[in-house]
């Protein structure tokens, strides 16, 4: 079984160690039961993911998290992906929402882990009522050692951002939240 999370951070600094970063990936791969996976996790300038955002999304303007998984070459073989982060749109939720950076930055390497192993939600309020945001919030809870009732309202305020919609290359699927 081998477990590989690569981090990189291409603007500015973030609140979080890399270390760290791969320690949180590394927790959620081994929930789900992922037994040979390689990801990389880069954390990007608002100008760089609003680019990536526009040119596999369609969508104008910096978001979040946007993740990317690979199709396997074949059956059995490593999951791959790539996970993209604006630590500048974290900050910006995280005053909005209440929470600590590092709380959502956390959050967010959650959520583009779950996308890369093929978890979704669906778009608009449902989604936060969706089994991939509540398997999300169960694992931060677990990976930061806190109660999730301290995340569960500001989840539900969180749906009225609007979320990008997967449609990336063949080879890959691009998931923003």
């Amino acid at each position: 079984m081998t477990l590989t999370v690569h981090v990189s951070v291409q603007d500015g600094r973030i609140p979080l160690s890399r270390a760290r970063v791969a320690e949180i990936a590394t927790r959620v791969l081994r929930a789900e039961g992922a037994r040979d996976a390689e990801i990389s996790i880069t954390f990007l300038s608002n100008r760089a993911i609003a680019a990536l955002n526009m040119a596999h999304l369609g969508h104008r303007g910096p978001t979040d998290v946007i993740s990317f998984d690979f199709a396997p070459a074949a059956p059995g073989a490593p999951i791959m992906g790539d996970v993209y982060i604006a630590p500048d749109v974290a900050r910006a939720h995280a005053q909005r929402f209440g929470v600590p950076v590092r709380e959502e930055l956390a959050r967010l390497v959650v959520h583009g882990t779950l996308h890369v192993l093929g978890r979704t939600h669906p778009e608009g309020d449902a989604r936060t009522r969706s089994p991939m945001w509540r398997r999300q919030e169960e694992l931060l809870s677990r990976i930061l050692g806190t109660p999730a009732r301290a995340r569960g309202e500001r989840s539900r305020t969180r749906a009225d951002r609007p979320s990008p919609r997967a449609s990336g290359s063949d080879r890959s699927r691009g998931k923003g939240t």
